[in-house]
């Protein structure tokens, strides 16, 4: 059992180094160009990645679940907004889902075959390991469409500030829009990463209300929507875009402030837990303790001598 143990310990592990790798590849023109220095053509066929045989086989298991064209859309902009764009990504997640939902119930019932456990429990188990994997691949993506959220709104304000300096130095709003998104590469690459998009809608043809309704709906932030409208306003009335965008931005910096005002203001209830656990049962061994101590040992014997 700990051979097995080990072996099995051994080939997650390896899973788990596949899929950092898979996610940090290389290119394979790049890979080759490096390897062996001689530059190669584009118009030459270059040789598949080993990786990519991975990429493949999640393609084929995504092509098992029965899905609509109505459910792929939303999966797909629930994608977008993790920042996952691949051509592929919804029958990846779909492949996802399909070989988690069934290794990880295969994983359960290895490790509960030699057990004593009942088999209401080990089927309980087995069930839950299928659901893991299966909702698993979903959860993910929520999380790091949060998580992704979370930054864009984070980035946003020194995002804002950018565009206004740009715009009252000169600049046309799409071109500050760029001017933004190359400054902001490094510091906030989310929200540059979006802004970046914007432009390559503009330059493809789209007009600037809809590339930036688009952008709203890919983030799904509040503060860029009502950044997105502010913007499409002032385009549409004719009104200064450099005043309305240090309305706004006095607007969002009065809005952070409240913010951290109430989060503050909320600290002090939000500590009565902590303490009430924590601290006084800590407090009253260290205070109470020895004089318990004292009466246990002294006055106790000399009430029963009395």
């Amino acid at each position: 059992m700990a051979l097995f143990s080990t072996a099995l310990i051994f080939v997650l592990v390896a899973a788990v180094a596949a899929a950092a790798g898979l996610k940090l590849w290389l290119k394979p023109k790049e890979a080759i160009e490096r390897v062996t220095g001689v530059s190669v053509d584009a118009n030459e066929q270059i040789p598949a990645h080993p990786s990519l045989v991975f990429h493949d086989l999640l393609k084929k298991l995504g092509n098992v679940l029965p899905t609509s064209p109505k459910e792929a859309s939303v999966v797909q902009r629930r994608l977008i907004r993790a920042g996952i764009r691949g051509p592929n990504a919804v029958k990846i997640l779909y492949g996802a889902r399909v070989g988690l939902g069934v290794l990880l119930p295969l994983i359960a019932l290895i490790f509960i075959a030699n057990s004593d456990a009942d088999s209401s429990n080990k089927v309980m188990i087995v069930t839950a390991a299928a659901a893991a994997g299966f909702f698993g691949p979903n959860e993910y993506v929520n999380l790091r469409a949060k998580k992704r959220q979370k930054q864009i709104q984070r980035g946003l304000p020194n995002a804002l500030d950018l565009l206004v300096v740009c715009v009252e130095s000169g600049l046309g709003l799409d071109q500050a829009i760029l001017q933004v998104a190359k400054e902001l590469e490094h510091a906030h690459p989310e929200i540059s990463e979006e802004f970046t998009f914007v432009n390559l809608e503009l330059k493809a043809g789209a007009r600037r209300s809809e590339a930036l309704r688009n952008l709203a709906d890919r983030t799904a932030v509040d503060d860029l929507k009502k950044l997105v409208a502010v913007l499409i306003q002032a385009d549409r009335f004719g009104t200064g875009i450099a005043q309305s965008l240090r309305a706004h931005s006095d607007y969002m910096r009065v809005q952070a402030r409240q913010i951290a005002e109430e989060k503050a203001a909320k600290l002090g209830v939000k500590l009565v837990f902590p303490i009430f656990f924590c601290i006084l049962p800590s407090l009253f061994v260290v205070t109470v303790g020895p004089i318990i101590c004292r009466i246990i040992r002294d006055l106790l014997p000399m009430m029963n001598n009395m």
